[in-house]
């Protein structure tokens, strides 16, 4: 059955207008490409090791990636040892990306064939063990050539476009006891023709084999054997390896401002397009529902305690009121003397909301860069930069929304709140990766993050963040307080028992589940793409399911809070904090569903690197809901409690 357009929605039709169509690759301006004559040099340049699928076993075995010229792996080095390839930006260096310099000589256009990288390497146990266990977890290579990854070609269909996979296989597992090594390399570069005589690379395809009859002959060459039979490591002598490669090039139509097309393909387009028509159809039931409900059960309120105010003491009797249908004030009128009594821990809970609104200004403008194309997958780690930086520079939005909320709740150590807002969040998300890479430098992982870089870090945040936060808070409590639209009576009233689905565990897992719906999708291929080390770039799919889960998050929260009033517990800032927040379980639930289905570790540090991350994502995810879920339920108390007239 076909959907015409015309029979859709406005607000469907407005939704879709921004939903992302298959991914195009381009660069932002001021970025120069590098063009080539024939025969000029073009440089190979090696990254780290990472973990990646393969076609027969689907699941990461593994969460630690090494770096390409690790003692263990006998790789070639060039003359006068690797050296760093320009200054990598402080995302890249936190995700691992340690890009050196290679033995491979590559010349435009030049085609050679069974070239030497170097001398006889000779694999020991140790280093055989080392490599064997490497190849079961499915490492995989990171080349780079002119900046464009090097991997292998696929196709979803036979006759569909050709894709490319970012990185080839160290080797392949043959049976239980036997790994194969790759120890020659087939170099395919693709190069567009530009002008007279000027070249751009513009795809690279490496197609790995093992080949046990490899060696060096005596006049610097080598023969590279038949590839009749494999190389294998003996765990228990030595076993000597040659390293060997051939190159060759190609003319391609592509344009260079077009090359990263071929890697930025959308896994599963279909699962995103059902995934979007279903949190859509979530978010417009949800919220026409609240808003109905809602607006009926306040009009029903508003008109009875109106009322209820233009009857006369003397005319006031049971009869006359039972007659009118006009009771006493019952529901959520009721707690009106209560319901902006400050709550318990008020300074942790300021200080929770500052951050939460930092990490929402922080997420939101992130997502919007990347959707209009600002972190291009070619300039590496930027959109980790973009998120410390932006994050630093929000913490003066943190700082005053805390120092405001804080006074609004009558809290009088306002030291404490200007020192301890900026400091404890960051403080426990430091910590905590600081501890994890504590993990990656006993194992000797290229993904360590360096104590130079952590100096960087602390300074970041000591000379931008806190200075901003401070000021923030400064701005706040030099403000007035928001003043609540009734009184507080000075003793606190009772609260009956509630009912079991608006008890705390309970309504955690209620109001937490459909936030999560909105995201589950997006969170599967986004975990995807950090444990597999893949490239996500549908960035439109995140941005619609970010503003869906706000709307239901905010939405569902409202609700709750209104039938906790009316069961006539006022205790709702705390509530509608932690029930919001609650999506977060499903978030961390769901990470452990993904660990037994999609990853088998087999060592202690892949264990505690994967739950220590999740928990970390989990936290933030928490302060981040929650926040959503108190400041919508703060608007909605401040509205209805501002429309009915009190003595």
């Amino acid at each position: 059955m076909r959907l015409a357009i015309s029979s859709l929605p406005y607000g469907v039709l407005f939704l879709l207008s921004f939903a992302p169509f298959p991914a195009t690759g381009f660069y932002l301006p001021g970025v120069v490409p590098t063009s080539y004559k024939e025969g000029s040099a073009v440089p190979l340049h090696v990254n780290r090791l990472t973990p990646m699928g393969s076609d027969t076993d689907t699941q990461a075995r593994s969460a630690v990636s090494f770096g390409y010229y690790h003692p263990g792996f006998h790789f070639c080095r060039p003359e006068g040892g690797p050296k760093d390839v320009g200054p990598e930006s402080l995302g890249a260096v936190i995700f691992g990306d340690r890009i050196k310099t290679s033995p491979f000589e590559l010349h435009m256009m030049k085609n050679e064939t069974c070239k030497r990288l170097c001398g006889e390497q000779k694999f020991d146990t140790r280093g055989a063990t080392f490599v064997n266990r490497r190849i079961r977890e499915n490492l995989g290579h990171n080349w780079l050539v002119d900046g464009l990854p090097a991997g292998q070609p696929y196709r979803l269909s036979e006759n569909g476009p050709l894709y490319f996979t970012r990185g080839f296989p160290l080797g392949r597992h043959q049976n239980e006891q036997n790994e194969i090594l790759y120890n020659h390399f087939d170099i395919g570069i693709d190069y567009h023709a530009v002008g007279a005589g000027d070249y751009r690379v513009v795809g690279v395809r490496v197609d790995p084999s093992s080949r046990a009859g490899s060696k060096n002959l005596d006049d610097k060459t080598a023969n590279c054997g038949d590839g009749s039979t494999p190389l294998s490591l003996n765990e228990k002598g030595e076993t000597s390896v040659t390293w060997t490669y051939s190159v060759y090039w190609r003319p391609s139509p592509i344009a260079w401002a077009i090359r990263w097309d071929a890697y930025l393909h959308v896994d599963d387009p279909g699962i995103h397009w059902f995934s979007l028509a279903y949190t859509t159809a979530i978010v417009v039931f949800l919220t026409a529902t609240v808003s109905a409900i809602l607006m009926r059960a306040l009009k029903r309120d508003f008109a009875r305690y109106n009322r209820l105010e233009s009857f006369n003491l003397d005319d006031f009797s049971t009869s006359a009121v039972t007659e009118d249908g006009v009771q006493e004030d019952s529901g959520w009128k009721l707690v009106h003397g209560d319901v902006f009594r400050p709550p318990k821990n008020p300074l942790l809970l300021s200080i929770f909301l500052g951050n939460g609104a930092q990490l929402f200004f922080m997420t939101g403008i992130t997502i919007v860069f990347a959707l209009f194309g600002f972190l291009s997958p070619s300039n590496r780690g930027s959109l980790g930069t973009a998120m410390i930086v932006l994050y630093c520079m929000f913490a003066g939005i943190g700082g005053y929304i805390s120092a405001r909320v804080y006074k609004a709740f009558g809290g009088e150590s306002w030291k404490r709140n200007i020192v301890i807002t900026p400091v404890m969040v960051p403080a426990i998300v430091f910590g905590t990766f600081f501890l994890l890479n504590l993990f990656l430098w006993v194992q000797g992982s290229s993904g360590a993050v360096p104590f130079t870089t952590m100096l960087v870090l602390v300074a970041i945040w000591f000379l931008i963040s806190l200075p901003l936060s401070f000021g923030g808070s400064w701005i706040g409590f030099k403000q007035a307080a928001f003043q609540a639209p009734v009184h507080t009576n000075q003793i606190p009233r009772q609260i009956p028992p509630s009912t079991q689905y608006l008890r705390p565990f309970t309504s955690m897992l209620i109001v937490g589940f459909l936030p999560f719906c909105a995201i589950f999708v997006e969170l599967y291929f986004i975990m995807n793409s950090l444990w597999f080390d893949k490239l996500y770039y549908m960035f439109g799919f995140v941005f619609l399911s970010y503003g869906i889960m706000i709307i239901t998050c905010a939405s569902v929260t409202i609700m709750f809070v209104y039938y906790l009033l009316c069961s006539e517990d006022y205790r709702w800032q705390w509530r509608s904090f932690n029930s919001a927040g609650a999506s977060s379980i499903f978030v961390f639930g769901f990470a452990l569903i993904y660990w037994i289905l999609r990853l088998r570790f087999g060592g202690l540090t892949s264990v505690v690197l994967y739950v220590g991350y999740s928990s970390l994502i989990t936290f933030l995810f928490f302060i981040l809901t929650g926040t959503i879920g108190f400041f919508s339920s703060w608007a909605f108390v401040q509205k209805i409690y501002s429309s009915i007239r009190i003595d």
